[in-house]
């Protein structure tokens, strides 16, 4: 299986200070990994260094192609077209309709035949359960259904890899469990593999799979939490 992650040996910085160091990790095609970890530990930028707002200085790092040691600004709207990305607050234009949103999306990143937008859209929002809400403002739509439509929004172009950015953090426990079946559901049926920031152990808990925790600055695979020993006392992260 292909790899869409693979970092080797790097150092990460943000505005000149060193926030994680040797980090060494990959993860292929039908991946699901959480990232976990306290407030400032890192989490927020290691995932801006996956879809190209920071550069990785030192040591070896590519997404989904993309070699992100040498990442030009030309490049990034390209590897961004290779993942989708999936907001805690949604980042929604809440002054268009639901078809609206993807539809400008579409535009951004280069589609331009009217028929094919439509059929993708549709597709898309019926994949999210959305299809009777496309004429909606999108400012109108529950928390649940604006996530909703930032799922279809980030798996528009059939993305190889999905960032997920605390996507279950704005929304109540019954609606996150949907967010997260959802999540899962469409990544397999898109063949998208997911990459997960998260501080809710609940869902990492009902939901398995590979777990990496950001601590001591650097990345650190550990075993899922159900299989933890439960007399060995463990602290809840915080976020």
């Amino acid at each position: 299986m292909e790899k869409v992650i693979e970092i080797k040996n790097a150092k990460i910085y943000q505005q000149k200070a060193l926030v994680l160091d040797d980090v060494n990790f990959e993860m292929t095609g039908s991946d699901f990994v959480y990232l976990i970890g306290k407030t400032g530990s890192g989490k927020s930028t290691f995932l801006k260094t996956l879809y190209g707002e920071i550069l990785i200085s030192e040591g070896e790092g590519s997404v989904v192609g993309f070699d992100l040691t040498q990442l030009t600004r030309k490049e990034i709207p390209f590897l961004r077209r290779k993942i989708g990305i999936v907001f805690q607050d949604f980042q929604l234009l809440t002054d268009r309709t639901v078809l609206n949103n993807l539809y400008f999306v579409m535009g951004a990143t280069g589609w331009k035949k009217k028929k094919e937008m439509e059929k993708r859209a549709i597709e898309l929002l019926q994949l999210v359960g959305l299809e009777s809400k496309v004429n909606a403002m999108a400012y109108a739509l529950s928390g649940g259904e604006q996530q909703r439509l930032s799922i279809a929004r980030a798996l528009i172009n059939k993305p190889e890899l999905i960032l997920a950015d605390e996507p279950t953090g704005n929304l109540d426990p019954e609606t996150s469990q949907e967010i997260m079946s959802l999540l899962i559901a469409v990544a397999k049926e898109e063949k998208s593999a997911i990459f997960m920031a998260t501080h809710d152990m609940n869902m990492v808990e009902k939901y398995p799979g590979r777990v990496v925790r950001v601590e001591n600055n650097t990345l650190r695979e550990i075993s899922t939490i159900n299989r933890f020993n439960p007399f060995q006392q463990f602290n809840p992260i915080s976020d």
